[in-house]
């Protein structure tokens, strides 16, 4: 494949994961809100695709989910532009710190505190646009308490399946589960 188009096929992929995943949690009605479903395939790729078209994917999974299925919702609550914001920084500032601090855990952390972060922020600018009258940290607080579950999911599975498929090369076949990108010390 060419090398120019193999990151945009990756990049594909893990969209359609960031719709197909989510919609299964609705059907079996579990609650996206709770297992965080469009989240893994963002931060896998961060690591995977760079800070760019991590945030490219953290953009367009909400929006083409919301268009596909409706979900997340627009109206009454302003959940797919919140969203928009959240997983573009999720996306990028995963991409960033995994090829720059060099653990997958630091960037994993980073990436969900700059997240809520932006969540926040989001929360203060597009919540008054839709007349909505949310507070941004109640708001980011609710959706740590209700996403809980799924931080924990991201937790467990995202460092170990990122250094079993992703980042070993980068590690020369050093099984070290993330704690580090570089040269043993």
């Amino acid at each position: 494949m060419n090398m120019k188009a193999k990151p945009l096929v990756s990049a594909g992929i893990l969209v359609a994961l960031g719709v197909l995943i989510p919609v299964i949690f609705h059907v079996t009605g579990v609650g996206g809100t709770i297992f965080l479903p469009m989240h893994i395939p963002v931060l896998f790729a961060g690591i995977i695709l760079g800070p760019g078209l991590g945030a490219l994917v953290g953009l367009l999974c909400p929006v083409l989910s919301h268009l596909l299925t409706g979900m997340p919702p627009v109206s009454p609550m302003p959940i797919m532009p919140l969203m928009v914001v959240e997983l573009a920084v999720y996306g990028a500032v995963m991409g960033f710190l995994t090829h720059r601090v060099r653990s997958i855990w630091v960037s994993l952390v980073g990436a969900m505190v700059l997240g809520r972060v932006a969540l926040g922020l989001a929360v203060a600018v597009i919540a008054p646009l839709y007349n909505v009258p949310l507070q941004p940290l109640t708001y980011v607080q609710g959706a740590i308490a209700s996403g809980l579950p799924g931080i924990v999911i991201q937790l467990l599975l995202i460092p170990p399946v990122a250094q079993r498929f992703f980042l070993s090369r980068a590690n020369k076949g050093k099984a070290d589960y993330g704690l580090s990108l570089g040269e043993a010390e």
